[in-house]
């Protein structure tokens, strides 16, 4: 039975735009903007939104990054002032529903799209760009809360004000808190990722080198994709 746990309070896109960093030209996509009225869903991207670099910012497995008002508004009071929708680069800005603790391969529907729960998202000095400090990743790691990458199993739409009702959960598995926990902090359970129904492949290679790694102390382990 579906259930009604969160609604999208804004969508957000934004086009790859070039700046100057450390004395190069670099491109990203991270700025993004509310949008009014529906949104196509489709592909690998919500219409009117793309990435710079598709290899590691985007794809199925990264078609739409979800982020919650509330970790939002917590952050605003971590750092003493007020933060836009769309700050963290997300296109969905979500209310009502705990998006770090959906597991991997929860289902939503949204609008007329059916979208998946794929993996957390892994921050790079770009978030820190966008956020004008460039410790911040650091901050960003630590409080985990790193919101949902989001496949389209459906294509349709979305807009502004619709309900986010969980369709499927799986019975077990881990939440994408959990995944960026253990990406982040405890390594040693890497091997929990590989029984994870839906879990993508750039991570289970990550967790697969990596136990390959602690037995033969040779392997580096690559990094599962960032931003």
């Amino acid at each position: 039975m579906a259930s009604s746990e969160g609604r999208v309070l804004s969508v957000n896109v934004g086009r790859p735009r070039t700046f100057e960093f450390n004395g190069r030209q670099v491109r990203s996509a991270i700025w993004k903007s509310p949008v009014v009225g529906r949104v196509a869903a489709r592909g690998v991207n919500l219409e009117g939104d793309d990435q710079a670099d598709r290899k590691a910012h985007g794809g199925v497995d990264k078609a739409i990054y979800a982020y919650a008002i509330e970790d939002l508004r917590w952050w605003e009071s971590e750092l003493g002032r007020s933060l836009p929708v769309g700050q963290f680069g997300e296109n969905l800005t979500t209310e009502g529903i705990e998006v770090n603790g959906a597991l991997v391969g929860e289902r939503w529907e949204v609008g007329t799209t059916l979208l998946e729960v794929a993996e957390p998202r892994v921050p790079c000095w770009r978030l820190g760009v966008r956020m004008d400090d460039m410790g911040f990743v650091r901050r960003f790691t630590e409080a985990l809360r790193p919101g949902a990458y989001l496949r389209i199993l459906s294509e349709g739409s979305v807009a502004a004000g619709e309900e986010i009702r969980v369709v499927g959960r799986p019975n077990q598995g881990l939440s994408v808190r959990d995944v960026f926990r253990i990406y982040s902090r405890d390594r040693q359970e890497a091997g929990r990722l590989l029984a994870v129904p839906g879990m993508s492949e750039s991570w289970k290679a990550w967790a697969q080198a990596l136990l390959r790694r602690a037995g033969s102390g040779t392997t580096p382990a690559p990094d599962p994709g960032c931003c």
